[in-house]
């Protein structure tokens, strides 16, 4: 019985790993990082420009940097930022960003759906 569990909670840790692995939210996973993120945040509200110390104090990331991690670190920042505590600013928000010196890359708030 207690092998049972113990290669249970194996074969559960081996999932979840793999999981997060290659997942979006991968910056969770112990796995070393594998890309490399230069991103310049833009952020426009009521047709004002946020400077570079307004965006990091707003965020608290730099408006501008290199992140050793997934993108998706930095897109979840803004987006909770902008959803959760300050959905009233009804700000635009552009993350542009390069992966590993490849081309260049833009997500945006509020989040824009494909057509």
């Amino acid at each position: 019985m207690r092998l049972a569990i113990g290669i249970s909670i194996l074969a559960a840790q081996i999932v979840m790993i793999g999981a997060a692995r290659f997942g979006p939210m991968r910056y969770f996973c112990w796995a070393p990082y594998d890309s490399q993120n230069e991103y310049r945040i833009a952020v426009e509200i009521e047709g004002r420009s946020l400077s570079p110390e307004e965006i990091e104090k707003r965020y608290r990331i730099p408006a501008q940097s290199v992140n050793p991690r997934a993108i998706q670190e930095i897109t979840d920042v803004v987006a909770h930022v902008e959803g959760v505590y300050r959905p009233g600013d009804k700000a635009e928000v552009q993350v542009r960003y390069r992966t590993n010196g490849g081309e260049e890359r833009l997500w945006q708030w509020p989040l824009v759906s494909a057509p």
